[in-house]
């Protein structure tokens, strides 16, 4: 599959420079952005269930400086 989009002349000369700069084609350096958003998006979501689910049973979080110093007993 192949697509094309529109970008200012900026736009394409950033995106080119990033490229150049990774040693990557211009077509793999957004392809790489774009999966590189879909997977932050989805871990986002991810870690919001988790974090839902974890209120959900009645946990609460604390400071990690509270843990060590029950671990220091």
């Amino acid at each position: 599959m192949s697509f094309s989009i529109r970008l200012s002349e900026e736009e394409r000369s950033l995106a080119e420079s990033y490229a150049k700069l990774h040693s990557i084609s211009l077509g793999e350096a957004f392809k790489r952005a774009l999966f590189q958003q879909i997977e932050d998006e989805y871990d986002i979501t991810v870690a919001a269930e988790a974090y839902d689910e974890y209120v959900k049973n009645g946990c609460k979080s604390r400071p990690v400086s509270k843990l060590w110093e029950e671990l220091d007993l």
